[in-house]
Formats: structure tokens, sequence, C-alpha cells
């Protein structure tokens, strides 16, 4: 028999409490869990994509079936390349949901071999995202809600040296 295996893709930036609800219950169906970190080239997100990883095995280093990793280009190529046939997907609503069914068709007319599973979101993350995250620590509110509390003083500290960073312009 075969290894399950799947690919829960993002940008992560930060990792949430959100993410980590759907990589926990991903990892409780699947053989192995790979957890892809966008890397777009074109976007420069808040974190670095090495700092993002770094944090996510943080947040992950309970969960043996987890690898992180980093993925450029088109998602559906990562998948053939890695021989991936399943996409693991957290939704919030309605809108999250339009969105990705969007990309979900997409990627199979890609790669027709690919499927896409949705996890509705727990009810205890449901509104979180990682913009609000990052809303909220660019105004020091606290986090702890919000994020794994391993990655809460990488959190920190990156703002804390934008803010200082600011303060000396």
């Amino acid at each position: 028999m075969s290894e399950s295996r799947c690919l829960y893709p993002g940008s992560f930036d930060p990792v949430t409490n959100g993410h980590m609800d759907i990589i926990r219950r991903a990892a409780g169906m699947f053989d192995r869990v790979v957890v892809g970190v966008l890397h777009n080239p074109d976007k420069r997100g808040c974190f670095p994509v090495e700092q993002r990883i770094a944090m996510l095995k943080k947040a992950c280093a309970g969960f043996p079936n987890v690898e992180i990793t980093a993925y450029g280009g088109l998602l559906a190529q990562m998948t053939r390349e890695m021989g991936i046939s399943t996409v693991v997907r957290g939704v919030r609503g309605v809108g999250d949901l339009e969105s990705e069914m969007t990309m979900a068709r997409i990627n199979h007319q890609l790669n027709p071999g690919l499927e896409t599973v949705f996890l509705p979101a727990s009810p205890e993350t449901q509104e979180i995202s990682a913009s609000m995250v990052r809303q909220l620590a660019s105004f020091g509110a606290d986090l702890s809600s919000y994020v794994p509390l391993q990655v809460l003083p990488d959190i920190l500290a990156a703002f804390h040296t934008k803010d200082s960073k600011e303060q000396e312009d």
C-alpha cells in the first residue's frame, strides 16, 4: 500500500493558529503532509521565506509526518513533480470557498490527477488570518490567541525591529 500524501500550500506570512488547525487535521488524515511555503520573487512578504519556514518548523515540531518546503511557480506543476495528488485547503467562509474552488478547478485543468480537499475552519480559528495578525502586531496587540506560542517571540521581534527602524527614520 502506498503512502497517502498531501500538499498544504500557502504564504504562511506568518503562520497562525488557523494554519495549525488545518495542519493538525491534515496530519491525522494523511500519512505525510507537505506544507509548501509560497516563494513569489515578485512579492515581498512581511517575513522572508526562510523565516516563515523556520517558524513553521518550530510550530510543527510535534508532527512527525509533516515536512516544510518552499515552492515557487505553479502549484499544479509542483504537485506533479512531487508525485502528490491531493491539495488541502482551509476555508473560513463562503468568500474563501468561492476563490478556492476557482483555484481547484484551474489546478485540476493543469494537472488532471490533482484533487483538492477543503477543510472548514474550526469555529475558534474561523476569524484568524495572517493579514489580521500582521495588523494586530503592527499595533502591539496581544497575539497569543492567534499564533502558535512557539513563534510568538519571532513575530514580536520582527515587529519590534520595524518599530525601532521607523522611529529612527
